[in-house]
């Protein structure tokens, strides 16, 4: 047996070495190809990137034709260096810079030496290109953006690093891939299939036709268009509310999840990124440390939630049985739990409704103690409390179809047996995440989509961008219902707290005639700490909102970046969002002139004075004091509607 064993190997062994050699030979004949490569020249056909619509079918993004100046730095011959230079208005140090660069990729192939040519100036040098051996001109297409909204929802488009070129073998020296937004996320849909021609030369390096009659030729395939689930109209005024303040707001269908509003603030113009400027453009943007216009607050800031996690500190509370619509405590202008808790409420004998839209620090604050009461084990108390909270999408990434995001915080027993020493934990130590002001943290779009599940009742789908792609199904992760831990029948107590916020809670002056709204204001405290100094700025003010309250068409959240208190200015911009998507139209013109002419740049300067260690001018400090009675009576008012 032993000695057929090896006969039969090498004979295997030898078949299979004539089936290779054959197949690499006769059937295969790119090694032909590559070992001809001297011979041949490789030309790339790209095709045009899939255009970019929105929800309603108005085109954002499409195409301009664009070229590239390739160089072959071996076949680089007596050209004269200082015409060359001043027609592409170039220094020679750039020119010497660019060919050693070429060099080290590769000698023998091309490699970009001057990209993103205009017209004009592509038609300049194609006059003189017989001129320049080595040198040739490469048709490409780049974005042309037909609005200014949306730079952090699209993305942009930018040369392959060495990372990429090692990484992923399609792309090419000087290739162009999506960076960021739906560019980044959608690009092997969006970019298409380059189209390659071999073509055949001469000793003298003359293309005399192509190669093997283009057999081994391939026909470029244009990128797919995309259809966004983004509303424009709602983006366009989303951003004009959002001028002269920092924050971030996300709007979502909560029937289906997709995402109606992405707006991030401050923002740029996409049209920056595009042509010459756009690496002078993205550097200027990216060195911007104090505005961070790169910076996506919609997906990747967290903030503490405020007021609005009250909702969930609720539902959690009926559904742990540990309170009821009737279940009553008592506001003293707040309440004890081993340490004080301050409430604007006042002298009050508070239940779920009243104590949802009148946001009593002490109603939720004993509701959560319950929950964290219920059980002996208190650890056990706290991951149980956890999951309810996780249910909603909170303290996790959401899997939405953008490249980037932020997974909040959820605390749970391991953090808080790391912090305590694996102690006992008691409510008291914690009570501050009832009213969203201890370790939890949210983005805009986590809540946004929390308001999607009040909204449905206890479901919401995977927030995502994409409405359609042509020629292709959605991913069915997006069409999938996750379920919250909260029995619908704890839904509608809930809601209608929410809409008497409106009607006579701390939103009562921006109701909506003829539209019911549920909403939640909230305040979010807000410190830096600069040089081993902590400061403490204004607050941020937040807002949540759905509407209609029956059938609902938008689920929203508004943060505004020390923006004082929620109805103040989150409020307001929320209001009219909804308004604007449901209606069409804005009734109380007097509050959108508010809020679009409105600024928070002082603030933004202070904080900015404190990070510089700036020296404030004394006029301005006067101004400053002559404020104390203004700022004295906000912060009562903030106190009123907290």
């Amino acid at each position: 047996m032993r000695k057929a064993v090896l006969p039969a190997v090498i004979i295997i062994t030898s078949i299979l070495l004539i089936v290779r050699i054959f197949y690499l030979q006769v059937i295969d004949e790119n090694l032909k190809l590559q070992s001809e490569n001297n011979a041949i020249k490789k030309v790339f056909d790209f095709p045009e990137r899939g255009y970019i619509y929105d929800r309603n079918g108005k085109l954002l993004v499409a195409n301009q034709p664009s070229y590239d100046i390739m160089v072959v730095p071996r076949e680089i011959k007596n050209i004269d260096t200082t015409e060359f230079c001043n027609l592409l208005h170039i220094t020679k140090d750039y020119f010497i810079k660019k060919i050693e660069k070429a060099n080290v990729y590769s000698p023998r192939l091309p490699s970009v030496f001057l990209s993103q040519l205009n017209k004009a100036e592509y038609a300049a040098f194609q006059e003189k290109e017989r001129k320049f051996e080595g040198f040739y001109t490469q048709k490409r297409s780049l974005r042309d953006y037909q609005v200014k909204e949306g730079a952090n929802i699209f993305g942009f488009i930018t040369q392959v690093n060495e990372a990429i070129l090692n990484k992923n073998k399609y792309y090419n020296s000087g290739d162009l891939i999506g960076k960021q937004g739906v560019e980044q996320e959608y690009e092997e849909i969006l970019r298409g299939i380059k189209g390659v021609k071999y073509l055949l030369r001469d000793k003298h390096n003359k293309i005399i036709g192509p190669y093997k009659k283009g057999q081994f030729d391939t026909i470029a395939q244009q990128g797919k268009d995309l259809t966004l689930t983004i509303d424009h109209e709602l983006q366009k005024y989303g951003t004009d509310l959002m001028i002269n303040k920092r924050g971030g707001i996300v709007a979502i269908e909560p029937k289906t999840g997709e995402i109606l509003a992405l707006v991030s603030a401050p923002t740029y113009d996409p049209a920056m990124l595009v042509g010459r400027q756009r690496s002078k453009n993205y550097t200027a943007l990216y060195n911007d440390s104090i505005s961070k216009p790169l910076y996506d607050r919609g997906l990747q800031a967290t903030y503490p939630p405020g007021s609005p996690f009250k909702i969930i500190t609720g539902l959690i509370g009926l559904q742990e049985e540990v309170i009821d619509e009737q279940s009553t405590f008592y506001c003293n202008h707040g309440a004890n739990f081993g340490r004080f808790m301050k409430c604007h409420c006042g002298l009050h004998t508070l239940q779920l409704n009243n104590g949802t839209y009148k946001s009593c620090n002490s109603y939720f604050g004993n509701a959560y103690k319950r929950t964290i009461e219920k059980y002996k084990d208190s650890y056990y108390s706290v991951d149980n409390w956890a999951n309810h909270v996780k249910s909603f999408g909170l303290g996790q990434f959401l899997g939405t179809d953008m490249p980037i995001g932020a997974k909040g915080l959820v605390p749970t027993s391991k953090m808080y047996k790391k912090m305590y020493n694996g102690s006992p934990i008691r409510s008291s130590y914690i009570i501050s995440n009832s009213i969203g002001q201890g370790e939890v943290l949210t983005s805009p779009i986590q809540l946004a989509n929390m308001m999607a599940v009040v909204a449905n009742q206890g479901y919401y789908y995977t927030p995502h961008i994409v409405k359609k792609i042509k020629g292709q199904p959605l991913d069915k992760k997006f069409t999938t219902k996750h379920y919250s831990t909260i029995d619908k029948q704890y839904f509608p107590p809930m809601i209608q707290g929410l809409a008497d916020v409106y009607n006579v809670g701390t939103a009562s002056t921006l109701k909506v005639e003829g539209l019911q709204i549920c909403g939640k204001t909230g305040t979010a405290e807000n410190k830096i700490r600069v040089a081993g100094k902590t400061y403490q700025l204004k607050d941020h003010s937040i807002f949540v909102a759905f509407a209609p309250k029956e059938n609902p068409t938008i689920a929203i959240a508004v943060f505004i970046e020390n923006g004082y208190w929620g109805s103040r200015w989150a409020g307001p911009i929320a209001t009219l969002m909804v308004e604007k998507y449901v209606n069409g139209k804005i009734t109380r013109k007097d509050l959108e002139d508010r809020m679009l002419n409105g600024s928070l740049l002082s603030e933004y300067e202070k904080i900015e004075n404190i990070i510089f260690q700036r020296r404030v001018d004394p006029t301005r400090v006067q101004d400053s004091l002559n404020k104390v009675n203004v700022e004295i009576s906000e912060a009562k008012k903030e106190e009123e509607e907290n």
